[in-house]
């Protein structure tokens, strides 16, 4: 192990950076690190300030004012899926060797707490520069092979506090096409256009057709846009999924990066309508995150396997660009609020875990005319409330009429036009 931080210890440094890779690979630099040099020792950096400086600064600090030296490794916790955790190296060096024998000295640096860096860069330091990038290649690919979030879906996020970019891992949902109830032929329109095969994909390439595609689901608040969105990411077993939705929409370009680096991937924009108002709205020149997903959604290649999942509630404001140009979404399909048939299997849907009993439910169904599907769901979960301290539950007509005309009173109008009553 080096006795000292110098940069004689590798007899004239040259340097190559592993373009700046965002925090949210730090655990996959790590593994990758650790598989390039198995038997490699780690060291750290000792000093002032060693939180914000770069690696090259620390350097040359050390030679001339001998400000830093070798010290312990700084390690953080990293999420690596919903439920697991692992240590990653927060700041710290590897001394190892390139393809040619050279000495070559690699540096790992996560995001800083107390002084937040803008994202996880890694250096490559080495006498020759093709050295630096014989390693720096090696590295990159082990990274794709083991990147920790392919297969994952992802939510992105802001601190409240530093407006640092965050990232949680998500149970990917488990629910049947029975559980989604939509008029006919929506659900399976929508799954045969986003949910496809790696042999269709090959197909539709042998014959000169793109991949991505892009979907639009639209309808008003509580019809079960973002429900559907969640039985399509339950049938993409295989997919990566990026998931951005209110303040998290100005992360669009880190999320745009990460699907394309990650496929088959699916990249979904809940309320797209707050970022892609049609630009006749507004002030000229308005609404910047707009063009930046059409630039997005344009720029990926016509044979990636990456799919834009949108949902909004307001149709009637998009940007036309968007709505109407085939290759950015090519399938717009309406989420209505459920009809009389629909409102029945609601009832049941949600009522499964209590006794119904409604030997004509042709009266109730129709006077729910009007309602969401959430706001179904509130009905029955209201109905079971009232009778929670009961031994027995029984949702019966008179039950559902009693907590309906509750929910439907002056005393809660607000709370019923939340939740999608019409």
């Amino acid at each position: 192990m080096p006795t000292a931080l110098t940069r004689a210890t590798l007899d004239g440094v040259g340097e190559d950076t592993l373009d700046s890779a965002d925090a949210w690979r730090l655990a996959s630099a790590l593994v990758a690190l650790v598989e390039h040099s198995p038997d490699a020792e780690w060291f750290g950096v000792s000093g002032p300030g060693r939180g914000h400086q770069d690696v090259i600064e620390m350097l040359a600090a050390a030679e001339r004012l001998g400000t830093y030296q070798l010290g312990s490794v700084d390690y953080n916790t990293v999420a690596v899926g919903p439920d697991d955790v692992t240590e990653a190296v927060q700041l710290g060096l590897v001394a190892t060797t390139a393809p040619d024998g050279a000495p070559v000295v690699l540096s790992l640096r996560g995001p800083g707490e107390r002084h937040p860096m803008p994202n996880c860069s890694m250096q490559i330091l080495a006498a020759q520069r093709e050295s630096a990038t014989a390693v720096r290649d090696r590295v990159d690919e082990l990274m794709r092979r083991h990147n920790a979030f392919r297969g994952a879906v992802l939510q992105l996020d802001l601190n409240e506090h530093r407006g640092n970019e965050l990232i949680s891992f998500m149970v990917r949902p488990e629910l049947t096409a029975d559980q989604v109830v939509l008029p006919d032929g929506v659900l399976e329109t929508v799954e045969r256009h986003v949910v496809r095969s790696r042999a269709h994909n090959d197909r539709l390439i042998a014959h000169g057709q793109h991949l991505k595609r892009g979907v639009l689901l639209y309808g008003p608040p509580g019809t079960g846009k973002t429900h559907t969105v969640r039985y399509l990411l339950s049938r993409l077993t295989d997919a990566t999924v990026v998931v951005l939705s209110g303040r998290a929409l100005r992360l669009l370009p880190a999320a745009a990066a990460m699907v394309r680096r990650q496929q088959p991937s699916v990249l979904v924009i809940e309320d797209v309508d707050l970022i892609a108002q049609d630009r006749s709205i507004g002030p000229a020149g308005s609404g910047p995150l707009l063009f930046e997903l059409l630039n997005r959604i344009d720029g990926v290649d016509s044979d990636a396997d990456v799919t834009f999942v949108l949902t909004t509630n307001r149709v009637d404001v998009l940007e036309q660009a968007l709505a109407d140009r085939p290759g950015r979404i090519d399938l717009a399909v309406e989420i209505p609020k459920p009809g009389p048939r629909e409102r029945l299997r609601l009832l049941h849907l949600y009522a499964a875990g209590v006794e119904l009993d409604l030997p004509d439910p042709t009266a109730l169904v129709e006077a729910l005319d009007g309602v969401t599907a959430s706001f179904v769901r509130e009905l029955i979960r209201r109905a079971v409330l009232d009778q929670i301290h009961n031994d027995r539950i029984v949702l019966t007509e008179a039950v559902l009429r009693s907590t309906l005309g509750e929910l439907a009173s002056q005393r809660h109008e607000l709370t019923s036009r939340i939740l999608g009553r019409a």
